[in-house]
């Protein structure tokens, strides 16, 4: 077990992105002690789900997508979670990003300064967020990609953001990636199983092929135990409305996940990583 000083924030655009994204990394280490943060753009306004998940007092896209989000908290162990206030932006060219309270249409000082405040708030060592990609280039992965990295270096100025709290510097900064070798596994294999690469995803609005070349250092890898994998599985069974419909979830992505799926990656951001190889996210932190 870890010291219970040790704490570790995610910062990710949607809910789902905590369970499908480094799920089983924040379950390992909220199993080994350490306080487990989500901070999450927006509601997921954006999202397509088909109306059984309109279940009493859940009214709206964002309600459903909140509620689950708590339903996965819970079965990761998060030690809390945060809505940075915004609204999904939706993909690149979609109506949602006109909407004046989407993500996209925010400075990324005014997200960042949100951030900031719970950086300084909960004081983690270590901070996750997605590529500079956006991982499959969405505008909301990449807003708080964008926000994140500028709060991270922001939270230990005094002198910026003096009205959100105490100076604190974290130590350690990663971006969740994906293997590209998964990439190109699954632009191969997906048509053999009726999927189009170049329209993946529930909404088909996902370009798997664009992907490919968009190469990111892979740091540190945590190997995840199956307690890890079982919180994993709970928390992203949690994500009903996001799962009905979309991909089938036997065949060929069975195989995927078992290739790939006992393990999460991450490029090591700040230190500077190089060609460092990590096997523990707060390695090198006292």
């Amino acid at each position: 077990m870890m010291t219970n000083d040790r704490a570790l924030l995610f910062v990710g655009a949607h809910p789902d992105d905590e369970s499908f994204g480094p799920g089983g990394t924040l379950a390992r280490y909220a199993q080994q002690g350490v306080k487990v943060y989500v901070a999450c753009a927006t509601r997921g306004e954006a999202g397509t789900i088909d109306p059984q998940f309109f279940m009493s007092g859940l009214v709206t896209t964002g309600d459903v997508r909140w509620a689950e989000m708590q339903c996965a908290a819970k079965a990761l162990g998060l030690s809390g979670i945060f809505h940075l206030g915004y609204r999904d932006s939706g993909m690149a060219g979609s109506p949602d990003n006109k909407h004046p309270e989407a993500l996209c249409n925010a400075s990324t000082s005014a997200v960042a300064e949100r951030i900031v405040r719970i950086i300084r708030e909960i004081k983690p060592q270590v901070v996750l967020t997605h590529d500079p990609h956006g991982d499959y280039g969405h505008p909301d992965h990449i807003a708080t990609h964008k926000a994140t990295v500028m709060a991270f270096y922001a939270a230990g100025e005094t002198k910026t953001y003096p009205t959100a709290g105490n100076p604190f510097q974290p130590s350690k900064l990663y971006f969740n990636v994906f293997p590209r070798r998964f990439l190109k596994f699954a632009v191969r294999v997906l048509p053999l199983i009726g999927q189009d690469p170049k329209k993946f995803g529930r909404n088909k609005d996902i370009d798997l092929t664009a992907l490919v070349g968009e190469e990111m250092p892979v740091n540190a890898i945590i190997k995840l135990d199956p307690a890890a994998l079982k919180a994993k599985k709970a928390a992203s069974a949690c994500h009903r409305s996001q799962l009905a419909g979309g991909p089938p979830r036997g065949g060929m992505l069975t195989v995927f996940q078992r290739l790939f799926g006992r393990r999460d990656t991450f490029t090591l951001a700040f230190p500077t990583g190089d060609n460092k190889r990590e096997n523990d996210l707060f390695e090198g932190i006292p």
